[in-house]
């Protein structure tokens, strides 16, 4: 584990020109520093956690004092390096010792953690932003503003995919679509569990997120297996009608009138383009369900997010009864929490 996590390193290293600043945990140590220093660094920070953690879970179900707590020892864990290796800090900053003044090195300067810090408390900024990764899967995907962060739920159509290749195996060597990529994160998933005849495309309109997720894609060497391609949705699609094995995407649907309202973190940050789905939420919903029928082979598997059980609801009756005829098997499927959250399904197969 240590040796592929030191390759992996030493190739992202060789790409992170690609990300300015790039994440945290990709910087060279240069900063030194002491562990009483960090300790009081965590001290101060600390000290800003309880009661504006207290204010944001009642304001708009924010992040609490205790997850706070949590995500600054991520974040010591990513900036932190004991005597210039790998070894985390974390068990000892709590502890005080005698050789406190021992060095450590730093990814970032103390004046620069305390502006994340800052940044974090009170402006909100997420904090997959501020270390510039997100933790998804077993992936480590970096991020950053302008691309839209990976959630938990979403993780599911890989597995939802996974399940489909493993009983229709002729899908396993075939082309993939990933609309809306983001940080690549899907096409990533997806590419790692296709054989080795296997590609996805993937597709987003923002070119600060195709240019995040070529990079993800760079890191875990997927350059052959993945095409990343900028634009509107099936647009840079063209050559791809009526052969793609399986189409998958995780669109805005957030109705416009419940922007504001969202987690500051999510409204006041992350990018509109990737969450405003229009007045109900669904316009780019019927847009993939509409093109969908051109782009799969018969037979090809389709998977979306949507925003709950009221848009899986009405996801699965336009296809079973608006676009009658042209896709079967159509099913609703729920997440982690038991929400109705995805829509799956084949294109049909003539008779």
């Amino acid at each position: 584990m240590a040796a592929a996590a030191a390759a992996l390193r030493r190739l992202s290293a060789s790409c992170c020109s690609a990300l300015t600043p790039p994440p945290l945990f990709l910087r060279p140590p240069t900063y030194p520093s002491t562990v009483s220093h960090i300790r009081k660094w965590k001290q101060w920070a600390k000290t800003l956690t309880p009661s504006v953690g207290s204010s944001f879970a009642a304001l708009d179900n924010g992040p609490d004092a205790t997850l706070l707590c949590r995500e600054l020892n991520w974040l010591l864990d990513d900036v932190v390096v004991h005597q210039q290796d790998d070894t985390s800090l974390l068990p000892i900053l709590d502890h005080p010792r005698q050789d406190d003044s021992q060095p450590v090195y730093l990814r970032a300067s103390l004046d620069d953690l305390c502006l994340m810090w800052n940044q974090r408390i009170h402006q909100r900024r997420p904090f997959q932003y501020i270390v510039g990764c997100q933790h998804w899967r077993d992936l480590v995907l970096c991020v950053q503003e302008g691309v839209l962060i990976p959630r938990p739920e979403t993780e599911l159509i890989v597995d939802l995919v996974s399940d489909v290749i493993r009983e229709h195996s002729d899908l396993k060597d075939g082309v993939w679509a990933d609309l809306g990529t983001g940080s690549g994160a899907l096409a990533i998933g997806i590419g790692r569990i296709l054989a080795n005849g296997g590609k996805v495309v993937a597709t987003d309109l923002s070119p600060a997120a195709a240019a995040v997720a070529s990079y993800n894609v760079q890191r875990y060497n997927l350059q052959d297996k993945i095409e990343i391609r900028q634009g509107s949705w099936f647009e840079p699609l063209k050559d791809c009608q009526q052969k793609l094995a399986g189409l998958v995407s995780n669109p805005p649907y957030i109705p416009s009138h419940h922007i504001a309202g969202l987690q500051a973190e999510v409204g006041m940050h992350e990018p509109r383009l990737a969450l405003d789905g229009g007045s109900e939420g669904m316009d780019y919903l019927l847009h993939l369900c509409n093109e969908a029928a051109s782009m799969l082979k018969p037979g090809g598997f389709f998977a979306f997010e949507t925003n709950g059980k009221e848009h899986c609801q009405l996801l699965a009756d336009y296809l079973s009864n608006g676009l009658k005829g042209s896709f079967s098997e159509i099913k609703i499927v729920s997440d982690f929490a038991d929400i109705p959250r995805f829509v799956t399904g084949f294109r049909s197969v003539p008779k």
